[in-house]
């Protein structure tokens, strides 16, 4: 549905987006990640021909964006990270206005309306004017506009600014429900949101793309150390000693002494190093009662720090 060969753009002396390339594919929700000036907003804005590339070549549906950006901006919505609201327009004018800027035929026009009142639960607001709304709903009423057309490829940028933790899970299982039938890219620095929305990630980084996949998929391609959750029954002294003893243990670290008397310790492993056998028949050699032994998830906000956070 998108490809995109060798994208570069630049601000001056600046290069916001670096010789990227990547594709996604029809009904992929895929997450867009970065820092601040990491380029997202600047890929965003040239996939949906709201600015020019300097280089490279970019297709939306089969269309060239250089070429074609009408055509492409028909079967496309978009919500940028400053929502394009009139604060002096009702709720329901506005979605009108931007029906007719769509060019949805007048006859189809009020079920569509009534549809992205429903969908994005504006019914509490709809004899409003936008300047009156709250962050929360003015998000909702972006999202709206962004959606009426019934587009084929729907770019988020930010889109649960504001929102409240019920309106977050509430545009989460929107957006879920959208990509069944339709191609998602949002951007968010929410990430536990990115890493419960989207089916794979880009992480970029000054311009470049540092890594993409799944949360799974770029774990196994950062830092090679893991963490190992165990909890013992036995004399902690002596544990202790028994995991200074393992050579394919970094660190490990004493997180808890529970009131039944079990110990529980973070264990961190060298690269590429298996030690859930060598774990369990420490505990069984000596006696000892083993009660939990599990590896840690490595979370999303791990990698992106692996791959976005560079020393002064």
């Amino acid at each position: 549905m998108i490809e995109v060969q060798n994208l570069t753009k630049r601000y001056g002396d600046t290069v916001a987006v670096d010789n990227i390339s990547f594709d996604i594919k029809k009904g992929e929700i895929v997450g867009l990640l970065g820092p601040n000036g990491a380029g997202k907003t600047t890929t965003m804005r040239i996939l949906t021909c709201y600015l020019p590339a300097d280089s490279g070549k970019v297709t939306v549906a089969s269309k060239d964006v250089s070429e074609q950006s009408l055509e492409i901006k028909r079967c496309m919505g978009y919500l940028p990270e400053n929502n394009p609201l009139y604060a002096d327009m009702g709720v329901v004018d506005y979605l009108r206005f931007i029906a007719c800027i769509r060019h949805i035929p007048r006859r189809q026009i009020n079920s569509r309306i009534k549809e992205m009142i429903e969908v994005c639960g504006l019914k509490t607001v709809v004899h409003k004017d936008i300047g009156e709304l709250s962050k929360g709903f003015c998000q909702r009423v972006g999202l709206a506009q962004a959606m009426i057309h019934n587009p084929d490829i729907l770019i988020l940028d930010e889109p649960t600014v504001g929102l409240d933790p019920n309106q977050i899970v509430e545009i989460r299982e929107l957006i879920k429900r959208i990509g069944e039938e339709k191609t998602v890219i949002l951007s968010s620095h929410i990430l536990p949101e990115v890493a419960a929305t989207c089916q794979r990630i880009i992480i970029m980084n000054k311009g470049s793309i540092a890594d993409s996949g799944t949360p799974e998929e770029m774990s196994s391609r950062t830092s090679g150390d893991s963490i190992i959750t165990i909890v013992i029954r036995g004399p902690v002294e002596e544990i202790k000693e028994k995991l200074r003893s393992m050579k394919k243990i970094k660190n490990f670290e004493l997180k808890e002494i529970r009131e039944d008397g079990k110990s529980c310790f973070k264990v961190i492993n060298t690269g590429g190093n298996d030690i859930g056998e060598d774990l369990f028949h420490m505990t069984a050699d000596n006696g000892w009662a083993l009660s939990e032994l599990h590896q840690e998830k490595v979370s999303l906000e791990n990698i992106f720090q692996q791959l976005t956070v560079t020393e002064n």
